[in-house]
């Protein structure tokens, strides 16, 4: 049986998940704030197989509430930001049915497009890990999804990081043309926030605000200036508390290709190895685009690579 959520599924649907995903396990306090308090959280969205009053599956499903930026509610799109079913109740039509109701649920909510999983802001994975999950993404492209790119997660190991002399010196010559990095100080909060208002999607407006909002240290964020204006920014432990994860991270567009990109990122490696951190890790980035090769060269590894990919529903 395949119904909604309701009260007192917690428990069971969270160990549920986690015997299903082993690699993208949850917890309690993770289901609260991704998906219970996500303003566009509706319970007909989330879905339970049910068999013997047993939780053995379950899919979550986003439409917007409330946009991102602005007055856009994206009235043609929906998300699944995860499905799975228990691996000793596979291959019983379980997930195929999850997905078909799912459907029905965003057709009820007049959507005509449906992403898994790049869901803003409170996205698990940014696609379908086909290494980890072969039978998932199987029955996706079963169910009429086409991918439409695909993202790598990285990792580096900062034991023993020390920015390298051509950094200091491509610093220090950026330096000598009026350009700052340093970390973030009361003076510039707007000025950052502004700057991703301008140059990047809303969600990294969000995730420095909410940071903030939620204690992350200033010192967390450093930022690149020349003179009062903000051109680039990099923030670490801006997500969930946890420390290690790196990220959102840019300059401005005109100033790609300057090497402050690079100075930032160095400069924030550096100081979360003085923090403490074993390491540095993020989810989402092209691999073959020009951060992609700036995170290889600064000695990142892919450690798992992702499907972002798109339905259009009949």
């Amino acid at each position: 049986m395949i119904r909604t959520y309701r009260s007192g599924d917690e428990a069971a649907f969270i160990e549920t998940w986690n015997a299903s995903m082993p690699q993208d396990g949850i917890t309690e306090k993770v289901f609260v704030n991704r998906i219970l308090t996500d303003a566009n959280f509706d319970p007909e969205g989330l879905l339970v197989a049910e068999e013997e009053g047993q939780i053995v599956g379950g899919l979550v499903g986003i439409v917007r509430k409330t946009p991102m930026a602005g007055s856009n509610l994206e009235p043609e799109t929906g998300w699944i930001t995860a499905f799975f079913v228990h691996p000793r109740f596979r291959q019983h039509g379980i997930g195929r049915e999850l997905l078909a109701q799912a459907d029905t649920f965003f057709r009820s909510r007049n959507r005509s497009v449906v992403y898994f999983a790049s869901y803003a802001p409170n996205y698990f994975v940014p696609g379908i890990d086909r290494q980890a999950y072969p039978e998932a993404a199987i029955l996706l492209e079963k169910a009429g999804f086409k991918k439409l790119y695909q993202c790598a997660a990285m990792d580096k190991n900062l034991v023993g990081f020390e920015i390298p002399e051509d950094v200091r010196a491509l610093e220090a010559a950026r330096r000598n043309e009026g350009y700052v990095v340093e970390n973030l100080t009361l003076p510039y909060v707007y000025g950052v926030i502004d700057f991703n208002n301008r140059e990047f999607d809303p969600d990294w407006t969000r995730a420095i605000r909410e940071a903030l909002k939620q204690g992350v240290p200033m010192s967390n964020i450093l930022i690149c200036r020349r003179d009062d204006e903000v051109v680039g920014f990099c923030i670490y432990g801006g997500y969930d508390g946890v420390g290690e994860r790196f990220g959102p991270f840019g300059v401005a567009e005109s100033l790609r290709g300057t090497g402050l990109g690079k100075v930032l990122l160095y400069r924030c490696l550096e100081q979360m190895r003085h923090d403490g951190l074993h390491g540095a890790w993020f989810l989402w980035t092209g691999e073959r685009e020009p951060a992609g090769h700036l995170y290889l060269r600064a000695g990142f590894a892919v450690t798992r690579r992702f499907d972002v990919m798109k339905k259009v529903l009949a």
